[in-house]
């Protein structure tokens, strides 16, 4: 940062993990604040929640994290829901519940997650956008902490994070599930980070594969380890008689695709190292499975492929998994984020997080931008959907049909697809001979999950710790509901030039990496194409000019930028870093005066 500037004070609704207190930023001078600015439903605010643990853990005595909530979607506005994440996903820190986006509006963040540092003199010294950040921070943090030791301005303080009470059931937050042949479930149990058989009653717990510790082991189902596996997949009889396993498992925080022999419960790492795939890191071409995976969310059988498909939420493509050869391939999607139909290989997808196939047809839950898609001879289409921000809980024809970040489906014998609303709690099942949608069941607390249980579908209700029924003969309902967008404010820009900057620089004791050609990417779209009609496309700048459209009205610019930095000197070894984030910001075109006309987006900024 270029200048020096007082960090604004907290403000929201109210606090979790600090057992009922409000803190400010005044008693917590003294120490180093790391302020995270995350939503529940992006998987990129959750790798940054996992990167950030081993530096709480460094500097436990100088370091005090606070998590600001700041919601996309409406059901993120809800306090017992945020409750529910903080305890879902293990947040051992305060977490400022944000729903006006008060405290994100004082600190102009524009993406999730952001991420500012404030020293113990209560200053900003850095804010950075995006994950992969924590090299950059031990090194920021490392130098900052000896200046301030030697000023007598770091001061030890109590820790006040408050753990909540644990709360025992025998599901915690599942997401997904299959029904095995004798009619019994397999639960991916996620935040007991194991998979629970369950009787056929869908209730009665027959054994537990994992010992519910974090962690990547191999080995027997009582010594074997996964981190909040998500989804399930049965292999067809004649390969999984090949291979040695049953099922794959998408171990989403291992970032790999776990194999389980269903009779003793032995697992095993069929794909994945262990490490998140990063930009930067090779697409698998046919390649053999120890490649970096990023947040798998989903798995199923696709015969169209005769494969198993992968939903890579982490990077927004579509990967498949050949457990014979074996080897990954990466099928669909460029890895930029938002929604764009066509030719496989130029597809945008946004966080697919639901998987299902019919014989031709890899059918799509893509949360992120609240639509059903499908994949068939190469080509995407959307059914519903619009964009990024726009969701709601509407019914009718698919071209004006709504819903609010999805989570799963599953294709129907009679060709009708069902849709697992997460945050609209709701079933919603899709006509494609209509092409229309109507609603099976509401009222379900974050359905995550579906299976096909004879004339009854089995939905998991992750919220609930539960699994449920819904018999599919039950009548379908026509919701007309609300129409809703992010509540994220729209960003007023001119018809004319509009400057885009995004600032990096490199963390202490590292340097711009050009040694293979130049060190940054930066490309810039627009939805609808119509908004931008000069400046799109890509570059190796991070400054451009773009020219807005004076016959559109409103739309959304997405920016990505990509930028390389090495450690500093003539090391043999040199650790090198690839920074990147995406930026979808909306915007409202207007001859207002006060109109922006310069874009500055913080990469790493310090």
């Amino acid at each position: 940062m270029t200048a020096r500037l007082r960090a604004p004070e907290l403000a929201g609704r109210g606090w979790l993990n600090t057992g009922g207190r409000a803190l400010s930023l005044s008693e917590l001078r003294g120490r180093f604040l790391l302020l995270d600015f995350w939503t529940f439903c992006c998987a990129n605010c959750l790798h940054v929640l996992d990167e950030l643990r081993p530096l709480e853990e460094k500097y436990a005595d100088q370091l005090t994290i606070i998590g600001v909530h700041s919601p996309k979607f409406e059901h993120e506005t809800d306090a017992g829901a945020v409750t529910a994440a903080v305890e879902r996903y293990d947040v051992r820190h305060p977490v400022l519940d944000d729903p006006e986006l008060i405290t994100w509006k004082q600190y102009a963040a524009r993406a999730w997650p952001t991420l500012v540092l404030i020293d113990p003199e209560g200053y900003i010294v850095a804010q950075l956008s995006g994950e992969g950040h924590a090299h950059a921070l031990d090194a920021l943090l490392s130098e900052l902490v000896a200046e301030h030791t030697q000023r007598g301005t770091l001061q030890a303080g109590d820790d006040p994070y408050v753990a909540p009470a644990p709360q025992p059931s025998v599901l915690s937050f599942p997401s997904k599930a299959v029904r095995l042949s004798d009619g019994t479930f397999l639960v991916a149990d996620a935040s007991h980070h194991s998979l629970a058989h369950l009787d056929s009653d869908a209730e009665t717990l027959l054994r537990r594969i994992g010992s519910g510790d974090r962690g990547l082991v191999d080995g027997a189902s009582e010594v074997a380890q996964f981190n909040e596996p998500n989804g399930l997949c049965l292999l067809p009889p004649e390969v999984a008689s090949w291979v040695g396993y049953d099922l794959v498992v998408a171990d989403t925080v291992n970032h790999a695709l776990r194999g389980v022999r269903l009779s003793d419960g032995f697992v095993q790492t069929v794909a994945g190292t262990g490490v998140q795939w990063m930009a930067g890191d090779p697409f698998p071409g046919d390649s053999d499975p120890w490649t970096p995976l990023n947040s798998p969310w989903d798995v199923t059988w696709f015969p169209g492929w005769h494969e198993v498909a992968v939903a890579m939420a982490g990077n927004h493509q579509v990967w498949s998994f050949d457990p014979v050869t074996p080897a990954l391939s990466a099928r669909a999607g460029t890895a930029h984020e938002g929604l764009v139909d066509g030719d496989v290989r130029q597809a945008w997808f946004a966080q697919t997080s639901g998987l299902s196939a019919d014989d031709d047809t890899l059918w799509l839950a893509d949360s992120e931008t609240s639509s059903l898609r499908r994949i068939r001879n190469g080509v995407v289409h959307t059914e519903v959907g619009t964009g990024l921000f726009d969701f709601g809980f509407v019914d009718g024809d698919a071209s004006e049909a709504m819903l609010q970040h999805p989570l799963d489906v599953l294709a129907l014998p009679d060709g009708s697809v069902l849709i697992a609303d997460t945050y609209n709690g709701a079933v919603r099942r899709f006509d494609p001979a209509a092409r229309t949608i109507s609603t099976l069941a509401r009222d379900l607390a974050e359905p995550s999950g579906l299976v096909l249980d004879g004339d009854t579908v089995v939905v998991v209700e992750s919220a609930a710790h539960r699994l449920t029924r819904v018999p599919l003969s039950r009548d379908l309902v026509q919701v007309s509901g609300e129409r809703l967008q992010t509540h994220r404010p729209a960003t007023g820009v001119r018809a004319g030039r509009l400057g885009v900057r995004v600032d990096f620089t490199p963390p202490p004791g590292q340097k711009l990496d050009d040694r293979y050609g130049p060190s940054a990417h930066l490309v810039i779209s627009s939805t609808p194409a119509e908004l931008l009609v000069g400046g799109a496309g890509s570059g190796t700048e991070l400054v451009r000019d773009v020219v807005v459209s004076d016959t559109v009205s409103s739309g959304v610019i997405h920016v990505s930028a990509r930028a390389a930095s090495c450690d500093d000197g003539f090391a043999e070894f040199a650790a090198c870093h690839v920074h990147q984030q995406d930026w979808g910001i909306p915007v409202i075109v207007s001859a207002a005066a006060s109109a922006t006309t310069e874009l500055t987006l913080p990469l790493a900024a310090h």
